[in-house]
């Protein structure tokens, strides 16, 4: 993971104790590129050290898919990792269906539509 290096790589982070998770943001870049067209998404894609949607949909649908195996069977004496996802939309917003089915397809995620304006 190119990005997590980077972000590893910065010297402030070496002068404080720094925690991240290189799965999540990696999953949540991935998606807002999903999402995304034009410029915004070849940023993205660059970041991610992607050459397409495609190419990054299916890697972040094995490393999914991995992770969550994985919680269902952890390893004798391993290490477990655990991993949740999901997707939190304002509900006066709304979703192109073809990214509705990014979500639950290649990254086995929820859709929450909740009201961030009054609550």
């Amino acid at each position: 993971m190119t990005m997590a290096n980077h972000l590893f790589s910065k010297q402030e982070y070496h002068e404080n104790n720094m925690v991240f998770s290189p799965l999540s943001l990696y999953t949540v870049l991935s998606l807002i590129a999903a999402g995304s067209e034009g410029p915004t998404q070849q940023q993205l894609l660059s970041f991610l050290s992607s050459k397409s949607i495609d190419q990054l949909k299916s890697l972040s649908s094995q490393l999914v898919s991995f992770v969550l195996a994985g919680a269902s069977t952890p390893p004798a004496g391993g290490p477990l990792l655990s991993f949740v996802n999901s997707v939190w939309v304002e509900q006066s917003l709304s979703l192109q269906p073809s990214f509705k089915e990014i979500v639950a397809t290649d990254f086995k995620a929820n859709i929450a539509s909740v009201d961030f304006m009054t609550k």
